[in-house]
């Protein structure tokens, strides 16, 4: 009997929809995820695992009040399909990228601050010079897995992207310590880092942590790279964890923020903010580099190449360096 006069295959054909909606169910945990990463409703996701169950014929996700989960069966079917639907993926990028030009859409994460200030400025121009590239921006703090989620970039300021993912360089930052001349005349200006005890800090807050601002010197050489480290506890009576309400606070006169120098640019140079304890290097608040970061896949997708390309050409970063950029392998 020829392959597609028989039923069993002509059902199952119907299926492979509903097993990859399912695969999506199990890396996000939630119905709702899961139907916005696909591009459905909440009820036609719910429609595709019952469909799936009934022709399965036991129970393939086990539902509570607070959580979704897959069953024995569940996971191992999507154990079993995982690696095809991924080939599948990376076969279809492929053949998209035989176009002359990016196109495609891509699904991009970044931090509210960074992405507000350092990012978003420059999409536009992007945007009109590859018109078949669709954008999608998640601007969020929260550190999303981007494989799960479905993104295909994350910009990220870090020291130490993952070793797991391809990184490149954008450009270097560090972090900046400031006042107005106004709360400095006020209240005296700093010469060391332990004299911060006596003065209101502008803390970023994280979950968890101390306030407290590590420093070392800048001097030139070998000496000052050893130089021991200055942690001094800090206190304020404001903190927040976004660098531009920082700077608003400091620019309000309420007290010494800690910055990103791209929070602080534009402040410093109307002299609005002035650095504070410049011969000093603040250590551990912030990263000294902005990356561009993606899931390590064999294949980079021409969009994606266009989009960092642009990224490091517009803000600066000379074409060196280039980690991961050839094969598609961080370190």
């Amino acid at each position: 009997m020829a392959l597609q006069d028989d039923p069993e295959a002509r059902r199952l054909d119907t299926l492979w929809s509903p097993i990859h909606a399912l695969t999506v169910l199990g890396d996000l945990g939630s119905f709702t995820a899961a139907a916005q990463r696909l591009g459905l409703s909440k009820a036609g996701m719910s429609q595709r695992i019952a469909d799936l169950e009934r022709s399965a014929g036991v129970p393939l996700v086990q539902r509570t009040t607070r959580s979704v989960r897959l069953t024995e069966a569940g996971q191992q079917l999507v154990d079993s399909t995982r690696d095809a639907y991924s080939q599948i993926e990376r076969g279809f990028a492929q053949v998209k990228d035989l176009a002359a030009v990016p196109r495609g859409r891509l699904r991009l994460t970044m931090p509210v601050a960074l992405g507000r200030q350092i990012i978003v400025p420059h999409l536009p121009a992007f945007l009109q010079a590859h018109p078949e590239v669709k954008l999608e921006l998640d601007l969020s703090d929260r550190l999303v897995s981007l494989a799960q989620e479905g993104f295909d970039l994350a910009i990220r300021h870090t020291g130490h992207p993952p070793e797991t993912h391809v990184a490149w360089p954008l450009r270097p930052t560090r972090a900046l310590l400031l006042a107005t001349p106004g709360y400095l005349a006020r209240r005296g200006t700093p010469e060391h880092p332990s004299d911060l005890a006596a003065h209101d800090c502008l803390h970023y807050l994280r979950p968890g942590e101390t306030p407290a601002w590590q420093f070392r010197r800048r001097d030139r050489g070998t000496a000052g790279a050893q130089a021991p480290h200055v942690t001094v506890a800090v206190r304020g009576p404001f903190s927040a964890n976004n660098s531009e309400v920082l700077r608003e606070a400091a620019l309000g006169g309420l007290g010494i923020a800690l910055l990103p120098d791209f929070s602080a640019d534009v402040a410093l140079a109307r002299d609005e903010l002035v650095e504070v304890l410049p011969q000093w290097q603040c250590v551990g608040a912030f990263g000294e580099q902005l990356w561009a970061i993606r899931p390590y896949s064999p294949h980079v997708p021409r969009a994606v190449h266009a989009l960092v390309t642009y990224l490091r050409e517009t803000l600066g970063q000379k074409k060196t360096h280039q980690r991961g950029w050839v094969d598609g392998r961080s370190g």
